[in-house]
Formats: C-alpha cells, sequence, structure tokens
C-alpha cells in the first residue's frame, strides 16, 4: 500500500466528509433565517448536531484502529475551526452572537496557528490539550443550542429564551476558555516565543 492510500483511513474519510457538508449546513441555516421556516431549521440543527459528533467518530476510528496520520492532524483542527465559524458566522449575521465574540475567537485560532507553525520550524510540535479540547467541546455544545432554539421555535412558534439563555452562557465560557488556553499554549511554549 502505497503512502497515498495511507492518508484515506476511515478516520481521514470522515473528516474530510464532515468539511465537504459545512457549506450544505451554511445553505440551510441560511435559508430557514433562523427560525421563518421550520423544515429548513430543524433541517439545519441536525446537520450541524451530527457534523459536531463526528469530530469524536473520526478521533475514535484513528485511535482505534491505529491509523494516527500527519494528513489526519492537520486535517481535524482544520475542520473543528471551520465548523466553528461557519455556524458563528450566521449567528453574526442575525445578530445573535456579538462581533466581539468572533474577533476573540478568530485572534485566538490566529495567534495559536502562528504558534504551531513557528514551533513546527523548530522541530517541536504542539498538540491540543485538554483546556483547548474543552474550549472547542464548550463552543460547539453552545452553538447546537442556539441552533436546537431556533429548531424548536420553528416547529411550536414559541420563544425558547431559556435554551438561548444557557447557549449564551455557554458561548461567555467558550470565550473565557479561549482566552485562557490560548494564554496557556503560549506560556507552556515561551521557550519558543522567546528564544534568541
Amino acid at each position: 500500500m502505497t503512502a497515498e492510500h495511507d492518508v484515506w483511513t476511515p478516520a481521514n474519510i470522515v473528516t474530510c466528509v464532515r468539511i465537504a457538508f459545512i457549506p450544505v449546513f451554511m445553505v440551510v441555516a441560511s435559508m430557514a433565517h433562523g427560525y421563518a421556516n421550520a423544515p429548513l431549521a430543524v433541517a439545519a440543527f441536525l446537520i450541524y448536531v451530527t457534523l459536531s459528533l463526528t469530530d469524536k467518530v473520526d478521533g475514535y476510528l484513528a485511535r482505534s484502529r491505529d491509523e494516527i496520520t500527519d494528513f489526519g492532524k492537520f486535517l481535524d483542527p482544520i475542520a473543528d475551526k471551520l465548523l466553528v465559524f461557519s455556524a458563528l458566522l450566521l449567528l453574526l449575521e442575525d445578530g445573535i452572537v456579538s462581533v466581539w465574540v468572533v474577533f476573540i475567537i478568530l485572534v485566538r485560532e490566529f495567534l495559536v496557528s502562528a504558534l504551531r507553525m513557528v514551533a513546527a520550524s523548530s522541530g517541536e510540535v504542539i498538540a491540543a490539550d485538554s483546556l483547548g479540547k474543552a474550549k472547542t467541546a464548550v463552543t460547539m455544545v453552545s452553538l447546537c443550542g442556539y441552533y436546537l432554539a431556533f429548531a424548536l421555535a420553528a416547529v411550536s412558534f414559541n420563544d425558547f429564551g431559556v435554551i438561548s439563555l444557557i447557549s449564551w452562557a455557554l458561548m461567555v465560557a467558550a470565550v473565557v476558555l479561549t482566552v485562557v488556553s490560548g494564554v496557556q499554549y503560549f506560556w507552556n511554549a515561551r521557550h519558543v516565543v522567546f528564544k534568541a
């Protein structure tokens, strides 16, 4: 089996499918206009939840089959970021989340990505730690909550403010984790950042 074939493991295929379906989610969610269209609002929620859960699926497949590849290490974080920002930008467009939420998360991702590139040039790998993974998980749960509130409101024509409030609180927690985990990355890699 060639190295090219080695790349196309079940885990990496799941990751690629996840990325391919992100534009589908964005189109469906945009057409739903929040909770104006019940079938599309429900579909947007179900698609987003499914895509979020596949993050666990590809990780499980890679570990259980001992098929962890450099391609997967490169692609999986990108899939996570695309999934998060696709939903955030749609919520920003509808005025549901603050531009500062998107800005803080975006800046952190740019800085950590730059840090990883600098570290890689020195032969070091900065892997995702538990705090970074918690940040991603809380953000995705918050986003799922927002789209759940849209779907329920579209179906029942009621305002599910409690779910929206919980989602907002989780988003605040996600922003805090974003800042703290970003600082932790730089602190742990200070020998790379401040290398003479």
